[in-house]
């Protein structure tokens, strides 16, 4: 009896099916696209109705003819690849390119990879769905034209193996726009005014109330220090009163289950994967991996979706675990159901979701790598509290009156309290706007027209702040809001911004490479109506479009190419060659010598080039600059303990450093040590100033290493009031005693 043969993409998926299908099936792995448009040349006849031709991948003939062998004799192929457009066009191109056209072709499409899933979908099979096919196609052909005719512009103007990307250029363009606008940034100065307050007289705990303006009038906006000073003197003299006690209890509802974006975003804000690895890792989480005795199990869904419906039976599951596991109190009364809110939305798919709840991450913890598991319990862990019980948050406003003369101000008091954990209970929602939570002191029972004692008014100087760089996150929720890309295309999109070196990260954000900000301010000058937000998310609109069926693609390519055709030959003619000049004069010939772009970043050529073909690497250059300038010393009364010669100051890479005149023969060196004017509180020696290994700032003991006492923070001055022990200043600007628990918010003049 002949098999039927099942086509996947990858080989830990085709182990996976291999286990639920049984003896009847062969399942074979495609290792993805099985041929493409042409490496070297553009592959679309223009002529023709842009036309593409595919060619084989050279990689994949083997794994072709191995399919093709085996539909020789199976008596069906089921098509198994990813539900999604590029697994729909997987599937058309193994048919074309294997000639799969004389055996009857099944297309079979899961969300998980579970036992039952795989029954239904082998029950149910369908046809190859020729509209999402196309829409791939649209797609690629799309993008193959833009890097096609844009690419080599870039090698003409910049550099030989630049690239340019229909949907890559707008997410560099995002990068370095937001660049632009934290460098034009003028910060404005503003003050607030906090105010330390206690009841009369049962001795509870001070608390703080920051100044909101008037009392029943407007926001009292203070800009600058003078008229900041002025008035906390005047509120130094108020009297102040209760005016309002406000208590509200409110309910904060989870988190949907993840979608492709969402899941990106919170990788990042919490584990701190990249979109190319989390995706990575969802992959195998979602073909499967092997759990002891239980072969290879599908743990998640699939994870390349902008829906967030889950299944009823998935939502079943998950209100059976939370009432066994938490009880009643953690279950809402009906189960949560959430809206999508992409556009464009295919709720044909689930959202990100574990395939068994009762699968908890400890239990299958031992079968995973650290990765892996991080990633399982964070979608697990989203999964269940979204079908929990919404927190309950107390939250109590106190407005304080300060009468001071005939005008009165108002304070604010506000705290919030969690009534019920709910869903808080196991998984609270990363934020990218981390924000510093000062002032979480309980409030002390308080009512209407009690009075209260002015402790001390804390005046603080604030500068309005840029928007910050992109985070990996940030920028996905970014593409995402805007409509550019969909969730197969984010990861590839922030990775090769990166990879070809236009876009760099540092400290964790996302910065423009100077080669990146050449490219995009290119790009922008001459495609502006192409490299632009609303015409890429327009075009992902007809994209989605061509997928339903409501629109032809060629028609959609006819309309975009022939206006970018044009666009082209304009810029061909006018993008200019990117050069430096410098001050150097060519020593071959005489003419000036410019800084050029090369495959391994910035050179200097003559600017005579071709018929001077002088040219260095811009080091050679720094080099020879460095060893012109002369060594300067500045000489010291300190004498070398080794030698007796004069101690002299040098510079070298981590600034200023004391070195013996006699060098090289005598190697004697040390770091110049500039004192705190604080007393060491260990030994009574003297608080210098010292770098850690890494260049860190930090302050330590100038008998180092007799005694080693050392501080991240600044030492102050003034004793600690309550046991004279020395005080520090810490980065959030609080006076904190080493030696007892004392801890205070800075003077305004400190």
């Amino acid at each position: 009896m002949s098999k039927n043969l099942v086509v996947v993409e990858s080989p830990a998926k085709a182990r996976t099916l291999s286990q639920f299908l049984g003896k009847g099936y062969t399942v074979k792995a495609s290792l993805g696209h099985v041929r493409d448009l042409p490496e070297k040349e553009l592959g679309v006849d223009l002529d023709n109705d842009f036309s593409p031709r595919y060619v084989v991948l050279s990689k994949k003939r083997k794994v072709l003819r191995e399919i093709k062998d085996e539909a020789a004799s199976a008596a069906a192929v089921y098509l198994a690849t990813d539900p999604d457009r590029e697994g729909e066009a997987i599937s058309w191109h193994v048919v074309q390119a294997a000639k799969l056209d004389k055996v009857p072709l099944k297309r079979v499409v899961f969300h998980e990879i579970t036992k039952e899933a795989i029954s239904s979908a082998f029950r149910h099979p369908r046809p190859i769905d020729l509209r999402l096919v196309d829409a791939q196609q649209a797609r690629r052909i799309l993008d193959r034209l833009v890097g096609y005719k844009l690419s080599p512009l870039l090698w003409k103007s910049v550099r030989p193996g630049l690239s340019a990307g229909r949907v890559q250029s707008v997410a560099l363009k995002l990068v370095v726009d937001r660049e632009a606008e934290i460098s034009g940034f003028v910060p404005v100065e503003y003050w607030s005014i906090e105010a330390e307050l206690a009841k009369e007289r049962d001795g509870s705990p001070s608390f703080r109330a920051g100044l909101v303006g008037l009392l029943g009038g407007d926001k009292i906006e203070l800009r600058d220090k003078e008229q900041t000073q002025g008035l906390t003197t005047e509120l130094e003299g108020a009297g102040y009163t209760v005016s309002a006690v406000q208590q509200k209890r409110g309910a904060r509802q989870p988190a949907p289950p993840f979608i492709t974006s969402t899941l990106q975003q919170e990788a990042w804000r919490k584990l701190r994967f990249s979109a190319k690895q989390t995706m990575a890792i969802a992959q195998q989480l979602y073909e499967g991996l092997p759990l002891g005795k239980q072969g290879p199990v599908g743990l998640i869904t699939y994870m390349r979706t902008d829906s967030t419906r889950v299944s009823s039976s998935a939502i079943s599951e998950a209100r059976s675990y939370i009432a066994g596991k938490y009880g009643a109190d953690f279950l809402p009364p009906t189960p949560r159901r959430f809206a999508r809110k992409v556009k464009g939305a295919q709720e044909a798919h689930e959202a990100i979701r574990p395939t068994s709840i009762q699968r908890e991450p400890a239990q299958i913890a031992p079968y995973l790598t650290k990765e892996q598991l991080r990633l399982y319990t964070l979608i697990w862990q989203r999964m269940v509290s979204s079908q929990m019980a919404a927190a309950q948050i107390d939250t109590t406003t106190v407005d304080i009156e300060a009468k001071s003369n005939n005008r009165r101000y108002l304070f604010r008091a506000k705290r919030s309290m969690i009534a019920f954990p709910g869903f808080l209970t196991l998984y609270q929602e990363g934020r990218d706007d981390v924000e510093d939570e000062n002032g979480k002191d309980l409030l002390p029972k308080l009512a209407k027209g009690e009075q209260l004692r002015l402790l001390k008014l804390f005046p603080e100087q604030h500068f309005t702040q840029p928007l910050p760089r992109y985070t990996e996150a940030t920028l996905v929720k970014t593409l995402e809001e805007l409509g550019i890309g969909r969730p197969s295309t984010y990861a590839p999109i922030l990775s090769l911004i990166q990879e070809r070196g236009y876009v760099e990260r540092r400290n964790g954000k996302l910065a423009p490479a100077e080669l990146g900000v050449i490219v995009a301010g290119l790009l922008s000058e001459h495609f502006a109506d192409i490299i632009n937000v609303g015409f890429t998310a327009q075009l992902e609109e007809k994209l989605d479009q061509i997928a339903s069926g409501q629109l032809q693609w060629v028609p959609m390519l006819q309309e975009f190419y022939y206006p970018f055709e044009e666009l082209v030959v304009r810029a061909t003619s006018a993008m200019p060659k990117i050069t430096e000049p410098t001050d150097e004069v060519c020593d071959l010939c005489g003419q000036p010598m410019v800084i050029k772009w090369g495959r391994r970043g910035k050179f200097i050529s003559c600017s005579g080039f071709p018929k001077c073909k002088n040219a260095r690497s811009v080091e050679e250059t720094q080099s020879r600059a460095a060893s012109a300038i002369p060594k300067i010393s500045e000489p010291t009364d300190e004498i070398c303990e080794e030698c007796g010669k004069p101690m002299v100051i040098k510079w070298g890479r981590r600034g200023k450093f004391l070195s013996c005149s006699g060098f090289p023969k005598c190697k004697n060196a040390k770091p110049i040590q500039v004192t705190v004017g604080v007393s060491c509180p260990r030994c009574g020696g003297e608080l210098v100033e010292r770098r850690s290994k890494k260049g860190r700032l930090f302050y330590g003991c100038s008998r180092f290493p007799k005694c080693d006492f050392a501080s991240w923070d600044k030492p102050l001055p003034q004793p600690c009031p309550q046991c004279q022990g020395l005080l520090t200043l810490s980065k959030k600007g609080m006076s904190k005693c080493t030696q007892c628990d004392y801890e205070e918010k800075a003077d305004l003049e400190g």
